[in-house]
């Protein structure tokens, strides 16, 4: 008998490409004319947080509106990112941002809810922490759970790792 085969459905970002965005967009503001004397930056505020400060609303969209690009060409899906409002800090504002890395419990079970209504007969589905482990006798199956989960409008980020 032969075994199962499985795969993972993870959620998670690649640190250093993000901090290469987030490079990228923090040289592009400190070079480009329309940022001249605005006072916009773009930095890391803690592990997962992006912290970006200007001296108007605008400003700082624009700068979000640089990094969210640089990001996209990073091949970072904008769906980790988390994005809120500006807030006048002083004279200038600031507009925190976060990175979301890892599946919760309810977005994992959506997900597990998903594939067991709409997916193939035979599949299981294990939440497993953060991920959730897909497995199944047939691969055929397993490529039509990938095409499923890929065409379902989420609400965030999905790599598909560990395909055995």
């Amino acid at each position: 008998m032969a075994a199962d085969s499985s795969f993972d459905i993870v959620s998670k970002i690649d640190r250093q490409e993000v901090d290469n965005a987030l490079n990228q967009a923090a040289r592009e503001i400190a070079t480009r004319y329309d940022f001249k004397n605005t006072g916009a930056s773009i930095e890391w505020s803690g592990e997962y947080g992006v912290e970006v400060t200007a001296n108007a609303d605008e400003r700082a969209l624009a700068v979000l509106d640089v990094f969210k690009d640089k990001l996209i060409k990073r091949g970072i899906s904008l769906k980790a990112l988390d994005a809120a409002e500006p807030r006048q800090s002083g004279k200038e504002v600031k507009l925190s941002s976060t990175l979301t890395n890892g599946i919760s419990q309810e977005q994992a079970k959506k997900l597990s809810k998903l594939i067991r209504d709409d997916g193939p007969k035979g599949v299981k589905v294990q939440i497993q922490g953060e991920e959730l482990r897909v497995s199944s006798k047939k691969r055929d199956d397993l490529q039509d759970v990938i095409a499923l989960v890929k065409d379902a409008d989420l609400d965030f980020a999905v790599q598909f790792v560990n395909y055995r």
